[in-house]
């Protein structure tokens, strides 16, 4: 008896009907190559983390408070690592250890400020959300079939909160929270002020800012990923119900980065067949900087800030925390203030809405470097490595677009709980990139006929 064929893991290719295609001897008209997928699952780790950071609950063990998505990286934290040390997740990398570097010095920072106690519990905390975060991506997502079901995952969940979202923003109840606190202990709901006649949307997390900032920053992943093998009105339609979900948070940090998304997807599709616009991008940003340099009696940083903020005072207070926050930096070098009062006047509120400086600031200037470094190593190896398969481009621009966007908010905003979390899950989601081209879809497109593979690599790199 003859054996089924197996089924394909990540790509095969069909033919579709369309008007566009060239009469040819092998291709009849009215049809193209387009990609079909039958994938590998999502890991059962990774799904239930990206699930627990949409799950406000909050537990009291102690002196500890555990959420789901704490949880869940407390239960597979030791397999994680097992597969990192062991080699299974690819060879260890400069960004890995910059972040574990981070980790250790932020708990020797709390150790030298507060005490050996504070620095086991909080510097625990650190390690698990940090490291346990990274990690989780890291090593459970290792190649396009569970990115792609990242990101499908991810647009489900949005798709879910969309309806509630509307309500929230329309009526300022938050039924979500609400639902949830039947159960378990949630967090407050923030004050929101009306902006536009709306309310800013705070959803399952402590601020409309972080609501914002989690749920746009899958922009660009949701559009040149999981768009890819949608129609064109599919495709926009996911793109739009991310960028309105995210939207109504109406918070102008998030809103920045939704745009500089949107920007850059867009300078990628207007100019993809030049493959200097990367290089256009980089002088014509440059120029600009320069322009507002010369042109401005405002530091480069004040100008954009005071453009592009919904208040004037919420500029100024962001510029009053860069000016005293390195201040209290220069002071306290080596390792930061930790949890206590860092150096600002006695009227100046205590938050810090920048989290590049925040790790300066409480940890020491070293912790703020390996964050930086770990963040900057990865973008830029991925940015650099040459690549020739088209579907891995494909899904390496829309990386380093999230990653932009992550990179441009962060000088306005602070994340915490779930959105860091979120944040170092994405960071280390795409060290697959790093490894070499992905043999099932190379050998996909050689067993197509020429005339065929061609057509494929064009579809492929289809980007708007």
């Amino acid at each position: 008896m003859m054996r089924a064929p197996a089924r394909p893991r990540v790509s095969s290719f069909h033919v579709r009907p369309t008007a566009n295609t060239s009469r040819s001897r092998t291709v009849s008209p009215q049809k193209e190559v387009v990609p079909t997928t039958q994938r590998t699952k999502l890991p059962l780790f990774a799904s239930a983390f990206l699930v627990c950071v949409f799950i406000p609950w909050l537990w009291t063990v102690g002196s500890l408070v555990l959420t789901p998505y704490r949880v869940v990286l407390l239960v597979g934290f030791v397999p994680c690592m097992y597969l990192w040390l062991s080699g299974k997740a690819g060879k260890v990398s400069a960004a890995d250890i910059l972040i574990i570097l981070y980790c250790l010095w932020s708990a020797l920072s709390l150790c030298m400020v507060h005490g050996a106690q504070t620095a086991v519990q909080s510097g625990g905390v650190i390690i698990l959300e940090t490291a346990g975060a990274y990690f989780f991506g890291r090593c459970f997502i290792r190649g396009p079939d569970q990115f792609y079901g990242m990101v499908r995952l991810f647009l489900v969940i949005v798709a879910i909160m969309f309806p509630f979202t509307l309500f929230e923003t329309l009526s300022n109840q938050n039924i979500t929270l609400e639902l949830f606190s039947k159960l378990f202990a949630v967090p407050p709901e923030a004050f929101k002020e009306a902006r536009w006649g709306l309310r800013r949307v705070q959803g399952v997390f402590e601020h409309p800012i972080l609501f914002g900032v989690s749920c746009g920053a899958m922009l660009s992943l949701v559009h040149m990923v999981y768009g890819f093998e949608q129609t064109t009105a599919r495709r926009w339609f996911a793109s739009t119900l991310v960028f309105t979900t995210a939207f109504l948070s109406l918070s102008s940090g998030p809103i920045t980065a939704l745009i500089a998304q949107t920007s850059l997807i867009f300078w990628n599709w207007f100019l993809a067949k030049d493959p200097r616009r990367w290089q256009y991008l980089w002088i014509f940003s440059l120029s600009i900087y320069a322009f507002i340099a010369l042109a401005s009696n405002q530091s480069v940083f004040q100008f954009l800030l005071s453009r592009f903020s919904f208040e004037p005072v919420s500029a100024y207070y962001r510029v009053l925390i860069w000016e005293f926050g390195t201040h209290s930096v220069v002071n306290h070098p080596l390792f930061g203030v930790g949890y206590g009062r860092w150096d600002r006047p006695e009227w100046m509120p205590p938050s810090i809405d920048m989290f590049w400086l925040y790790h300066a600031i409480l940890f020491g200037l070293p912790a703020a470097i390996f964050m930086m470094g770990g963040f900057l190593t990865m973008f830029m190896k991925i940015a650099f490595k040459k690549e020739s398969d088209t579907l891995r481009l494909r899904y390496r621009i829309a990386y380093l677009i999230m990653m932009t966007g992550y990179f441009l908010v962060g000088w306005t905003v602070h994340f915490w709980n779930a959105t860091y979390v979120l944040f170092l899950f994405l960071l280390g989601s795409g060290s697959w990139l790093l490894d070499g081209r992905d043999s099932e879809t190379r050998s996909k497109l050689r067993g197509l006929e020429p005339s065929l593979r061609i057509q494929a690599r064009k579809t492929m790199a289809r980007t708007f």
